[in-house]
């Protein structure tokens, strides 16, 4: 009787416990809470960025250094094509607010330099790289293929990281410019994008917002009739968006209107006594930006035109 009894106050306890448990998961629905075991953290929403992603913004923001940076709203290179003038460049327009401070990221066509340090080649024009560059060298250029030379080197982005970028120039000048590329990476000049002109370039309908840093196109002089240095491969325009081309009315490219103010210094602008004009000074070329008319303040040249 007495082991009876001791069985019946046993399941009376364990039947209690399960009570008081059913109790307090029906409260826990009745105030509109789900049980939290364990206190795992509740899922998180669905709408905003994803953990560890910050929401795109123009605002300010406060890294963990204490320095202030901005993120630009984004901006889609080639994508607005222009109204045309009769002369056939697009209609010279407001510098839209993005593009007023142009910082861009660089987007990786060729491998970083290992190891963030600068790097080069120097190799003949191969059937890929000939291919690659299309109707911007043809028969009746006053250069031949075999006097030019595909020239990779690395530079540093807006973005502040390294990347590599590729040129065609002439055969006489590839070290020197070789030379004045791993000065401006040594020294931290930006440069937003470095890639050679295609096919595509040529043909592409004015959109006005183009900075590809490019050497060798065989073409005319801006308005004349004689080659180009670029022709020859014995010409390089840097950043050619912070550092336009200004002739009258008209602004290469044609939304950087408001790089024209030069007192306005922001990165990427080529500036007298300024690393680029001292690396391209040191293998004896020529600046643009010291021309009166036209004023071509992205252009360097062996030739000095």
């Amino acid at each position: 009787m007495g082991r009876t009894r001791r069985l019946e106050r046993v399941r009376f306890r364990r039947l209690t416990a399960v009570l008081l448990v059913c109790s307090a998961l029906l409260t826990a629905c009745a105030g509109g809470r789900q049980p939290n075991p364990g206190g795992l953290q509740p899922n998180p929403p669905t709408s905003g960025p994803p953990v560890g992603e910050a929401a795109s913004s123009s605002r300010a923001s406060q890294p963990a250094d204490g320095a202030t940076t901005t993120r630009a709203p984004t901006w889609r290179v080639g994508a607005r094509p222009l109204p045309l003038r009769p002369d056939g460049f697009g209609e010279v327009l407001a510098t839209p607010a993005p593009l007023r401070d142009r910082r861009l990221p660089t987007v990786d066509r060729l491998p970083p330099p290992p190891g963030g340090t600068f790097r080069s080649t120097l190799a003949p024009i191969s059937r890929a790289i000939r291919a690659r560059m299309g109707e911007t060298w043809k028969p009746g250029c006053p250069v031949g293929l075999g006097d030019l030379r595909y020239v990779t080197v690395s530079f540093r982005g807006f973005d502040g990281r390294a990347h590599t970028g590729e040129l065609v120039v002439n055969r006489r000048v590839a070290a020197g410019v070789v030379s004045v590329f791993a000065r401006l990476y040594r020294a931290r000049f930006p440069v937003e994008e470095m890639r050679l002109v295609t096919t595509a370039d040529l043909h592409a309908h004015p959109t006005g917002d183009g900075d590809n840093t490019a050497a060798f196109v065989c073409r005319a002089a801006r308005g004349q009739t004689r080659w180009s240095a670029h022709a020859y491969g014995l010409a390089v325009d840097v950043d050619p968006f912070q550092n336009p081309y200004r002739r009258g009315d008209l602004v290469l490219p044609e939304l950087a209107s408001a790089y024209l103010d030069r007192a306005d210094r922001r990165p990427g602008m080529i500036l007298p006594g300024g690393p680029v004009t001292a690396a391209f000074a040191a293998i004896g070329w020529t600046w643009g930006g010291t021309w009166r008319s036209p004023k071509d303040l992205m252009h360097f040249s062996a030739t000095g035109g």
